[in-house]
């Protein structure tokens, strides 16, 4: 089962083409606390003028799962990756964690249709058009 989930699922981690890919073209650059593999051009530029740079996900294809200093390295805003550079978290900052909306983990207030509870009524309610 696993060989024909690797051929056929693209979205639950690396394919033969990307490791391939991986092989043939790219350098390892690091790894963050939620187990994504970062990667960067090994010669060359991409069609930006600079070395292209991606992410191989542990699990799901979900880009949220990227923390923010990460992120701010694939998307160019900084030059060095986190694993080259003291990066200190501030104490105000919360740890990071992917979007959960699709997801049993999703915050689901009082009141909402998925969630349990009723939301308590206020005074300026909406009260709805009926005919009469």
């Amino acid at each position: 089962m696993g060989m024909l989930k690797e051929i056929f699922s693209w979205w639950s981690g690396n394919t033969w083409g990307t490791r391939f890919t991986i092989w043939r073209q790219g350098q390892f650059v690091g790894e963050d606390e939620f187990g994504n593999r970062y990667y960067v051009q090994k010669s060359g530029v991409g069609p930006n003028g600079k070395p292209r740079r991606w992410v191989v996900y542990r699990h799901l294809s979900e880009p949220t799962q990227v923390p923010p200093d990460w992120f701010s390295w694939l998307h160019y805003t900084v030059d060095t990756p986190p694993t080259q550079e003291t990066y200190h978290r501030r104490p105000w900052q919360k740890p990071h964690r992917m979007n959960m909306t699709g997801t049993p983990q999703a915050y689901r207030p009082s009141g909402s249709i998925v969630g349990a509870g009723q939301r308590q009524k206020t005074t300026s309610d909406y009260k709805p058009w009926r005919p009469q």
